[in-house]
């Protein structure tokens, strides 16, 4: 079977297995902030809608002075992106025809970033239910020009300690090596103070890549943004298409970093839902990794192949995340989505509803 790369893509799955368009489906897989939008991007719609008319600033000054002050840092180390995605390709071409560091199972797409620019990738394939291969990282740094690092990981939505980075940091100094660190999902951490931007006064080798579309629920929009010391923003930013960012995206920066009652709303609201769900998914003997954001993976301990549960999932209108296609996990569990509670309890209607069944997924169409 051919499985899609990302989450988000019912038509695509609906098509694998071959599910009428009748049937409606929680979609699980795309881990997009249930409370978002803010009302800031219905008010300001109109005006947005108006300013498409013209070009936006190619400097997009206002909003990375918005983003340099949320970050801390200089608006000469900001540049604003068209997704996290552009940032990552960014970042990626300062390593062209070098080689990179992958350690899995996490993001697929900094290996495509690399294959785009003729970067080498030596993969490093971790055990996630094991402690983050720290030393032999380190061993491996003279050996790379770069390395990609996920902070909260995805799939498991687990995060380095600061400790472990500045070590990683350290090592990377002396070998001339690039970190390259995806913070997509940084906004939602329950770790205070867990961005590494204030590392980036420290350390000339650190790149830090965000997106604000998860957060804020504006996936379709497209904004992004690196941080990093000003020589490697000026490469990067020497390589972005021009109005690589659309008016809208530009525009709405500013007032989504603004809200910060809503970022403490959503923080608050994930705090709770996690606590609520994990002990009822130990429980039914279903274990969550120690997740600090808004997806986790989830194993079944009782049956710990999952290729039967994902098809029952699906008929039950829950819609999964397969990890056929993260190294090092071969689709040996879920990732899921924290979702509103009404949500979660249905997911949990349906996990119930497999135990029940003899968690074989007896009469499940499994293609």
């Amino acid at each position: 079977m051919k499985w899609p790369k990302h989450g988000g893509q019912p038509q695509r799955i609906r098509q694998l297995f071959s599910l009428s368009e009748e049937q409606t489906l929680l979609d699980f897989s795309a881990n997009i902030n249930p409370l978002g939008p803010p009302e800031a991007v219905r008010r300001l719609w109109p005006t947005l809608l108006e300013r498409t008319l013209t070009y936006p600033d190619m400097d997009y000054s206002d909003a990375v002075e918005a983003i340099a002050r949320h970050s801390g840092v200089m608006p000469e180390q900001v540049l604003l992106t068209n997704g996290g995605a552009e940032a990552i390709f960014l970042a990626a071409r300062l390593l062209t025809g070098g080689t990179a560091l992958v350690v899995h199972p996490t993001f697929a797409e900094y290996e495509q970033a690399c294959a785009h620019y003729r970067v080498h990738v030596q993969l490093l394939i971790a055990d996630p239910e094991q402690p983050f291969p720290e030393e032999e990282v380190m061993q491996r740094m003279e050996a790379v020009d770069g390395m990609f690092l996920c902070r909260p990981n995805n799939p498991d939505g687990t995060l380095l300690p600061r400790d472990s980075i500045i070590r990683i940091l350290q090592s990377a100094l002396r070998t001339n090596t690039l970190l390259i660190v995806d913070e997509a999902f940084i906004d939602f951490a329950l770790e205070p103070s867990a961005s590494l931007a204030p590392l980036l006064h420290e350390y000339p080798n650190l790149i830090l890549t965000r997106s604000l579309t998860k957060m804020y629920a504006l996936p379709g929009l497209r904004i992004g943004y690196a941080l990093a010391g000003t020589e490697h923003i000026q490469a990067m930013a020497a390589q972005r298409l021009p109005w690589s960012v659309n008016t809208p995206a530009a525009l709405l920066t500013p007032e989504l970093l603004r809200d910060e009652a809503f970022a403490i709303r959503t923080r608050r609201w994930l705090r709770e839902e996690i606590a609520w769900l994990k002990p009822r998914l130990q429980q039914m003997h279903f274990t969550m990794s120690a997740t600090c954001t808004n997806f986790y993976l989830l194993r079944d301990s009782v049956a710990p192949s999952v290729d039967k549960l994902y098809p029952f999932l699906l008929q039950g209108g829950i819609l999964p995340r397969h990890t056929h296609t993260f190294p090092g996990l071969r689709g040996a569990a879920l990732r899921l989505a924290v979702r509103s509670r009404n949500e979660n309890e249905r997911l949990l209607e349906r996990l119930a509803a497999w135990q029940a069944s003899g968690s074989d997924g007896a009469g499940v169409n499994n293609q």
